[in-house]
């Protein structure tokens, strides 16, 4: 018995894993979190496959399912959204599953930040720009935010920043990150990424306030930094003509490999 972790991906059904998909169907039971994944997922469930949503249950709630179906024999699929290594909640279920003795793999999915740069048709990481993306949120109700992972820290390396739980401090992101990026720094805040009523808003650090309506909430993602707006940025090395690597040696013509022709 080995209970399946699985990265459901942001939002899109067809955005699951294949792997994701065979473990599901292969599972006599699945836990969901039901707030965040689309119920077209579960249509991957055997038949008579025992479904339950974890949204209103308590961590000691969780385990006590996996512990009823581990003894049981069960395969489970444990959903979650996006990709969990980030925001799932996962290390404290592993750890409790750890000191319980029960199997577990981990299947990763597709993050959120990365369905939302698709919606924007952008690469977050621009030769002479940005290379780096960083992956963080503000203070939060239900986790503190360390004393040294600061908005105005990560804002300093003027790499893409990606803003995940954060919506609803929109002044105090765009206070703390004016002086790094000015205020005329374009961001991008996309809802609901890759779902059917996803929606793309456009603007700058001194906009942003105004430009997101009040239904747009917390499953929003803002993404910050200069490579978001460029078209000047110098084209990347790596398919450049005269830069010798590996696969496209210097002096070779690409349609004979190796000839040197």
């Amino acid at each position: 018995m080995t209970v399946h972790f699985i990265g459901a991906g942001p939002g899109a059904a067809d955005l699951l894993t294949l792997r994701g998909r065979d473990l599901i169907a292969a599972s006599p039971v699945c836990l969901y979190a039901g707030s965040l994944i689309p119920k077209a997922i579960l249509a991957h469930c055997p038949p008579g496959c025992r479904i339950v949503n974890t949204a209103p249950l308590s961590l000691d709630e969780i385990l006590g399912e996996i512990e009823t179906e581990h003894a049981k024999g069960h395969d489970i699929a444990r959903l979650h959204s996006g990709d969990l290594s980030v925001w799932s909640a996962m290390g404290e279920q592993l750890r409790r599953l750890r000191d319980a003795g029960i199997p577990y793999d981990v299947t990763p999915g597709v993050p959120s930040f990365a369905a939302a740069a698709a919606a924007l048709g952008a690469e977050l990481t621009l030769p002479g720009l940005a290379q780096s993306v960083v992956l963080t949120r503000t203070e939060g109700r239900a986790t503190a935010m360390p004393e040294r992972e600061t908005l105005a820290a990560f804002g300093a390396t003027g790499a893409t920043l990606a803003l995940h739980l954060s919506i609803h401090l929109t002044e105090k992101i765009v206070a703390e990150l004016v002086p790094h990026y000015g205020a005329d720094c374009p961001v991008a805040v996309v809802w609901r990424a890759s779902w059917p009523d996803q929606r793309v808003i456009r603007a700058t650090l001194e906009t942003l306030s105004a430009a997101i309506p009040a239904e747009v909430d917390r499953t929003a993602l803002i993404l910050v930094g200069p490579a978001l707006a460029a078209e000047g940025f110098a084209e990347s090395r790596l398919y450049a003509g005269d830069y010798d690597r590996r696969y496209r040696p210097v002096g070779t013509d690409p349609r004979f490999p190796g000839t040197g022709e």
